[in-house]
C-alpha cells in the first residue's frame, strides 16, 4: 500500500513537472511572437519587389528590410530608398527614391532631373540606361515628396500617378537590408 501511494506522488510529481516543462516552452513562444510583432510593427518592415522599376539597385524579386525609425528625428533625403504607401492606393506598399523634396520644383527634361533652376541635373548614374521624355515642372508641397525608381523607363512612380506627391506619413521606411536573394545579403545603397 505504501508503495502505491509512492507510485502515485511520483506520478504526480512527474506529471506537474510536464506540464511545468510545456508551460515554460509555451511562455518562450509567446514571447518571442510578441516581440516579432513589436519589431515587425515598430522597428522594420519587410517588402518584397515586384516589378524591375529599381533595377539595378534592387531587383525583381529581391527581399528588403526597411527601418521604421529612420525618419524619428530626420526627414528623409535626397536619393533615399524608402517603403511608402503608394498615393493612388494606400493599401499597396511601394520602393522608390525620393528626388524631390518640400518645397522643391521638379522638372524632367530629355530623361535628365532638374531641381529648381539649377542648370545642372541631378546625378542619375545609378540609372540602368539613359532615361526619357520630358515631365514637369512639378512643385513639391510641404510635407510631400516626389519619387522616382531607378529604372526610370520601366517605372511606374511619380511621374504617372493621379497624386505625384508622396506625403511624410505615408512613408514606412528606409530600405536598409536587402535578404534575398542570399548572394546579394547587404544594405541597400
Amino acid at each position: 500500500m505504501e508503495n502505491e501511494e509512492k507510485n502515485q506522488t511520483e506520478q504526480s510529481d512527474k506529471s506537474r513537472s510536464v506540464w511545468r516543462e510545456l508551460w515554460d516552452y509555451a511562455k518562450i513562444i509567446i514571447a518571442v511572437f510578441v516581440i516579432a510583432f513589436l519589431l515587425g510593427h515598430f522597428v522594420y518592415i519587410n517588402a518584397r519587389v515586384p516589378s524591375g522599376s529599381m533595377e539595378e539597385t534592387i531587383m525583381t524579386g529581391d527581399r528588403v528590410f526597411g527601418n521604421r525609425l529612420a525618419y524619428i528625428k530626420d526627414d528623409p533625403e535626397r536619393f533615399d530608398i524608402v517603403i511608402f504607401k503608394y498615393p493612388d492606393d494606400p493599401s499597396q506598399l511601394f520602393v522608390k527614391r525620393v528626388i524631390g523634396l518640400p518645397g522643391e520644383t521638379v522638372n524632367i527634361v530629355d530623361g535628365k532631373v532638374y531641381i529648381n533652376d539649377s542648370e545642372e541635373p541631378l546625378d542619375d548614374s545609378f540609372c540602368p540606361e539613359t532615361p526619357e521624355g520630358s515631365f514637369g515642372p512639378y512643385t513639391v508641397p510641404e510635407g510631400c515628396y516626389f519619387m522616382l525608381g531607378d529604372n526610370r523607363n520601366h517605372s511606374m512612380d511619380s511621374r504617372y500617378w493621379q497624386n505625384p506627391f508622396v506625403e511624410e506619413d505615408a512613408i514606412e521606411a528606409e530600405v536598409a537590408v536587402r535578404y534575398w536573394p542570399l548572394n546579394k545579403i547587404g544594405t541597400v545603397k
